[in-house]
């Protein structure tokens, strides 16, 4: 494509940095580094129309970590880690609603919860003894004696089927994830941050003093320094970092009337999740059925992860309850062989923040804070 002068001397003139990835964690990336550094020139670029990976499709959860979730993290990353990365998903949550504000991401603190449904029932002393002892450790975290707690009487309320308890956490939230994503957008943009849609990047190279960024249109593209932020498909233009794509199917119900819960929800270890979105429901989950079909980028629905959510629905959350499914859709998180995030300087002047784990919406604030310290 030929370009003006004018297009050459403003939008495509050399920047201080590029930002790769218009999701969340770029958009913080570049809110946090125009606050530390005004003058900073950034470009963020998107192969979409809008982000597309996880940031618009996820569930709208302002959550970090469902109980069970957290203890089955102590086995495989030990005490130390999983609390490092709860604070870091803690903290995020505190800078949505600090740095934007409730009411322009539609933020509700209506309580999280998780299911211990009769098949999987630990018994309700071994349930209290392993909430006791998690209470304990997050105590500094959350400043809170009980964050976790079991909610008989909720229960109840709820009438959720086969279910033995109900574990409840009121430090969690939801939000709408589009508005999300324009409140940043808007925020960044009216800091001078300058966002170019429909521009696939295929790779870079260095060119003197800067790089060069190789793109679908190919237009003249270059900045002092990189940063990528394209979470799941990151090993694309990053090979070697431990990146694996998940799959997470979602599903919406029509309006039921009389729905008889409201909040966040969590089972099996945060594998299935769903929410009430004013007398709806969304549910997502149940990639553990079909782990390595739903390893991969493809955004699409599949007929056995939709019938899986469908019968769950119908089984646990809505017995009896006349209902439609009115929409389906998927997003894609960044996983690997741990979940800690990648938040580093890759080689001089190339960083990433990627690997977000599906908890993109808590954890990119602070991702984008430690950004802007490593490279303003």
């Amino acid at each position: 494509m030929q370009i003006s002068v004018w297009e050459k001397e403003s939008f495509f003139a050399p920047k201080d940095i590029l930002i790769v990835g218009s999701g969340l964690v770029g958009l913080w990336s570049a809110w946090y580094l125009k606050k530390k550094a005004p003058l900073l020139s950034i470009t963020i670029l998107d192969r979409g129309l809008i982000p597309t990976g996880a940031s618009t499709r996820n569930a709208g959860f302002a959550c970090f970590g469902s109980a069970t979730e957290l203890i089955a993290d102590t086995k495989t990353m030990g005490d130390t880690k999983m609390l490092e990365l709860v604070e870091l998903r803690f903290r995020g949550l505190e800078r949505i609603r600090k740095e934007l504000g409730e009411k322009a991401t539609g933020f509700e603190w209506c309580g999280g919860y998780e299911l211990i449904t009769e098949q999987n029932d630990p018994g309700k002393t071994a349930l209290e003894d392993q909430l006791g002892w998690l209470n304990k450790q997050l105590r500094p975290i959350t400043r809170k004696d009980r964050t976790f707690r079991l909610h008989p009487n909720r229960l109840k309320k709820f009438s959720f089927g086969h279910t033995a308890h109900l574990i409840g956490n009121k430090l969690e939230g939801a939000l709408h994830s589009g508005q999300l994503c324009q409140a940043l957008l808007q925020k960044v943009q009216g800091l001078g941050v300058t966002v170019l849609n429909g521009i696939e990047v295929t790779g870079y190279e260095k060119t003197g003093q800067y790089f060069s960024v190789h793109n679908s249109q190919q237009l003249p593209l270059k900045a002092s320094q990189l940063l990528f932020c394209t979470n799941a498909f990151s090993s694309q233009l990053l090979p070697g970092v431990d990146i694996v794509p998940a799959r997470g199917q979602m599903l919406l119900t029509s309006p039921i009337a009389n729905l008889p819960f409201k909040g966040t929800f969590h089972y099996d270890e945060g594998f299935y999740y769903f929410r009430h979105l004013g007398n709806r429901v969304l549910l997502g989950g149940a990639r553990n059925k079909a782990f390595e079909a739903e390893t991969t980028t493809e955004m699409t629905t599949t007929e056995l992860i939709q019938q899986e959510l469908e019968h769950f629905l119908a089984t646990y959350l809505l017995p009896g309850k006349a209902y439609t499914i009115t929409d389906r859709w998927s997003g894609i998180m960044g996983m690997g062989s741990e979940k800690m995030p990648i938040i580093k300087e890759i080689t001089p002047g190339v960083f990433c923040a990627v690997r977000m784990s599906g908890m993109g919406v808590a954890l990119a604030p602070v991702a984008g804070e430690y950004m802007a310290r490593q490279m303003a």
